[in-house]
């Protein structure tokens, strides 16, 4: 409890003959900014997306997913969005191009629900009908709208 009452508490010693409010701020100015530039100099854990050497580098424990999927950026997303320190890795070695997922050990369960929010997305993406496809469909059904009212026209006409 000691040590963390003293980690809070800030010394500052001013030398000054007249104590004034301008000379307060310039003191407590400085202060802040030495603050500021020695916790900018502590070294900085990176978060999502890194290269392996980082993530091994943390000391967390590695584990490993293998993926196929091409679309690789969607995943990223889900991922972001959960906050798992993940690493991505192309393996080229088989016929197929696999992505092989490096993540913290600890980050195994939101791992687990950014994976089944991504597959959930990507089996919703494959499930919506092609927009092209319901184009052409709808530019059909026009057509034989505007050919039947063509026809009607005639009849109305001759009648």
């Amino acid at each position: 409890m000691q040590e963390e009452v003293e980690n809070r508490t800030v010394a500052l010693a001013v030398s000054t003959t007249r104590m004034t409010g301008r000379v307060l701020k310039a003191a407590l100015i400085k202060l802040l900014a030495e603050m500021k530039k020695s916790r900018d100099s502590l070294p900085q854990i990176p978060h999502g997306k890194q290269t392996v050497k980082e993530l091994i580098g943390q000391n967390a424990g590695v584990s490993n997913i293998e993926i196929t999927d091409k679309n690789i950026k969607s995943f990223e997303q889900v991922a972001r969005k959960y906050g798992v320190d993940y690493a991505l890795k192309k393996d080229t070695t088989g016929e197929k191009p696999k992505y092989l997922v490096f993540f913290k050990a600890r980050d195994a369960d939101a791992l687990t629900a950014a994976f089944t929010e991504y597959t959930a997305k990507v089996l919703k993406k494959d499930k919506q009908p092609s927009i092209l496809e319901q184009l052409v469909k709808f530019k059909i059904l026009v057509q034989t709208k505007v050919m039947d009212r063509v026809k009607n026209k005639d009849k109305e006409l001759t009648r």
